[in-house]
């Protein structure tokens, strides 16, 4: 990881998709020892203000301070939201954005996230007038002190082309789905390794079910006595990821966190890359 990055975990807890037991379940991971949280103000998706709680119970309990852990939101545009917005959505994008930050604070109990980023595009291709204003002022944000670092999410070779066309400053991270059937999204994390982006790869696990169970990769966790997760958390270091994951088992946690002390052979880290892309 680049060098100004070196106050940032190597791997990320994502709490999507866990509603009542999102607070619960953000306070679990701290105590097992992630120091990295994802979440996003999309009520359709995650449960920010339960993030919230978690992190203040692990603080009350003394697990960590704020200061041990990165914390990342996001801003997501009206059609990627339910009817519980964080904002007012006849409002400019700067006021928008402005908002969903404010909201975002108020949910995590800080006066400041680690990386802020835009949860997606406005349109399937290309970098449009809207996608220019929100960045500006999630640049504003930044400025302001809100944020340390910005990112996008959920974005193709040619969103980082046109945006990185359209600004003189491109994004600090980018965190896609990644596929492995895709080459685990090789043409976004090259373009990525180029400009010294961090890329944030989710859904390794989920997205990815038949790798899984690929003689490769039963194999390597048979021989290694680890899981199969393992084998792939390990695999997306190694290719120069951040992954995220998002288990509600605290074994899984564990055996998680554990995949940072494997070390695959360069071969080893070929075969997997092209195993199914």
């Amino acid at each position: 990881m680049p060098e100004q990055f070196s106050s940032i975990p190597d791997f990320l807890y994502g709490t999507a998709w866990k509603e009542d037991r999102t607070a619960a379940l953000t306070e679990l991971a701290l105590r097992m020892g992630f120091r990295g949280i994802d979440t996003a103000n999309q009520r359709r998706h995650y449960l920010e203000a339960g993030v919230g709680e978690g992190l203040a119970a692990a603080y009350r309990a003394g697990i960590v301070t704020r200061g041990d852990v990165f914390l990342q939101t996001k801003f997501t545009y009206r059609t990627g939201q339910d009817d519980r917005l964080p904002y007012d959505a006849t409002a400019r994008w700067e006021v928008q954005v402005a908002q969903s930050m404010g909201s975002s604070l108020k949910h995590l109990r800080t006066d400041y996230v680690d990386s802020y980023v835009l949860h997606a595009p406005s349109a399937g291709y290309g970098w449009s007038d809207a996608d220019a204003e929100v960045w500006e002022a999630m640049r504003k944000e930044r400025d302001a002190g809100r944020t340390r670092f910005l990112g996008v999410s959920n974005v193709s070779l040619h969103h980082l082309e046109y945006m990185i066309a359209a600004h003189a400053e491109g994004p600090a991270f980018v965190q896609n789905r990644c596929f492995a059937r895709l080459g685990w999204d090789r043409e976004v994390r090259r373009f990525c390794r180029g400009r010294k982006i961090v890329y944030q790869g989710f859904s390794l696990l989920t997205a990815n079910v038949e790798v899984l169970r690929h003689p490769l990769i039963t194999g390597l966790a048979a021989n290694g006595n680890v899981s199969p997760a393992e084998i792939v958390f390990a695999f997306a270091r190694a290719v120069g990821m951040l992954p995220l994951t998002g288990t509600s088992s605290a074994e899984h946690m564990t055996r998680d966190l554990a995949s940072g002390e494997l070390t695959l052979a360069a071969e080893v880290v070929e075969a997997i890359e092209n195993a199914a892309g």
